[in-house]
């Protein structure tokens, strides 16, 4: 098995100490002059019985905490490896700034171009404070749609990669029209005439994420979550404390089979065994094969068609008793 990893979660401790293991078994074989072929052959056996044991029996708070993996791919790796490094990135939304939380910009994938749009997060405690953990104010949805916009002028297709967890709840974020700006999106995306694809690559919490989250298809990478709130956050409103996330988690019911079961997607995109952190290569090549399938099938469709399709399906949604 090959895992890049070197964090590992609570629940994954097993696989580090299986790791331990092999890396003690190649040091002797180097440094010692001792044949640990055999050995090293078990133990990695060894650990992709013991990944496989981990992770086909996730719970729906482990799948979070994968979700949030510190070495977890975000939005631009996603978007540098699926257009080989030729991404343009584009930035402000005209009127009050550019937020860094929402990156934006025309990349190309086999030669076609592409309107690549999504929250990226940061991973050192600087790029955190500049990204703004993943949470965008207003200006940066008003960015996402502008550059919608820029992609239906010159018929170029979207896709969305969804990693937030939630819109910047901040007072100034309210001020500046935080609930205008997304529910403006949701309308505006509903009417697109240019094909949309929806990827929840991480977090997909709350409005945060349906603000980027109206596509032709909407799919979400195995180790994900959808909801309308963080299982913490429930947890603190319906216990008044965190002890309550995991069985706020299931409760939820905010996994990608879950997601599917109820109808709220369109698809499950399976990942790497032990995640997508585990190996990035093959997470980016599933994601490619995916992105040009359904670009290709939704390039063929008429516009009315495609368009009146994706009202149809976001409208039928939940339940509405008379």
């Amino acid at each position: 098995m090959h895992t890049t990893q070197t964090i590992f979660l609570d629940f994954e401790e097993p696989l580090k100490e299986v790791l331990d293991q092999i890396q003690s078994a190649k040091d002797l074989s180097e440094n010692g002059g001792i044949d640990a072929e055999n050995i090293i052959k078990e133990l990695d056996e060894k650990l992709e019985a013991k990944c496989r044991e981990i992770h086909e029996n996730l719970t729906p708070w482990q799948k979070v905490q994968l979700s949030r993996h510190p070495e977890r791919p975000y939005t631009l790796d996603y978007i540098q490896a699926l257009t080989n490094g030729d991404f343009r990135e584009l930035h402000g939304d005209r009127n009050v700034g550019d937020d860094k939380a929402m990156i934006g910009g025309f990349g190309s994938i086999d030669g076609k171009t592409v309107m690549f749009i999504g929250q990226q997060k940061g991973r050192k405690t600087k790029q955190r404070q500049m990204r703004n953990f993943g949470m965008a104010n207003p200006e940066g949805y008003r960015k996402a749609m502008r550059l919608m916009k820029l992609a239906e002028k010159f018929n170029k297709p979207i896709v969305c990669l969804i990693d937030t967890p939630g819109a910047y709840p901040g007072l100034e974020a309210e001020e500046r029209g935080q609930g205008e700006a997304i529910a403006r999106n949701l309308y505006e995306m509903m009417l697109l005439k240019v094909p949309v694809i929806c990827i929840i690559i991480g977090e997909g919490a709350s409005g945060g994420a349906l603000g980027i989250g109206i596509g032709d298809k909407v799919f979400m990478l195995e180790n994900t979550w959808y909801s309308v709130i963080s299982p913490e956050s429930c947890s603190s409103i319906l216990w008044r404390s965190w002890d309550f996330k995991e069985r706020a988690a299931e409760a939820l019911k905010l996994t990608a089979k879950d997601m599917l079961g109820n109808k709220l997607i369109d698809g499950i995109i399976k990942e790497p065994l032990g995640g997508a952190h585990a190996n990035p290569a093959v997470m980016y090549k599933k994601l490619r094969t995916e992105l040009k399938k359904n670009l290709t099938k939704l390039g063929k469709m008429k516009v009315e068609k495609r368009t009146q399709e994706r009202i149809d399906k976001f409208s039928s949604m939940g339940v509405v008793v008379k």
